[in-house]
């Protein structure tokens, strides 16, 4: 999802080390998402733009935080996502495919303020259309991505069970040892 990907941009190193990156600040990141997402933006975003696009970012993550805990979104989140939203223009037009006519959306103007709306879109569209109870936070608290689970039984609880998920059980199990071996003492 478009949404997660950006959010995800503040990066934490889940190991444990306390580094972290904005990745925001990055041009090869940020071409790289461009080029993912299909979006068409200036590779650098001014001073402004960037400004915008970690409000943006802030806004998400704080929604969702407050979705994962169980909060419904208020009127003034609603409200923000809203005007985030508003900043997009889009221009309709019907193209022809293998399998006939389709009606495709391109931006009037290519920038950061399409981006950001493009973005907002992205959440929104999850928010309305999938169920909210699968929006995730890492269960790593050094690494705090978001995801959305979408495995069968709905308990997935770590962003990546190969990394993150295997760190938290060798932390879990040592801790273990360590409280066998300090109780047999």
């Amino acid at each position: 999802m478009l949404w997660i990907d950006f959010l995800n941009s503040e990066w934490h190193d889940w190991r444990g080390s306390g580094r972290s990156e904005d990745r925001l600040e990055k041009s090869e990141w940020i071409e790289s998402f461009l080029q993912k997402w299909g979006i068409s933006a200036p590779v650098a975003p001014e001073p402004d733009e960037l400004s915008l696009l970690k409000q943006l970012r802030t806004l998400l993550r704080s929604i969702t935080e407050d979705l994962v805990s169980g909060k419904t979104i208020n009127n003034l989140q609603l409200k923000e996502l809203n005007d985030f939203m508003a900043r997009g223009s889009f221009v309709s037009q019907m193209v022809t495919t293998a399998r006939g006519f389709q009606i495709g959306s391109i931006p009037s103007v290519a920038d950061w303020q399409h981006a950001a709306a493009l973005i907002a879109l992205s959440f929104a569209k999850t928010l309305s259309e999938n169920e909210l109870s699968r929006i995730r936070i890492c269960e790593n608290s050094d690494c705090r991505w978001v995801f959305y689970d979408d495995t069968r039984n709905r308990s997935k609880k770590f962003c990546d069970d190969k990394m993150c998920g295997n760190l938290i059980k060798v932390r879990r199990f040592r801790a273990k040892q360590k409280e066998k071996a300090n109780g047999d003492v």
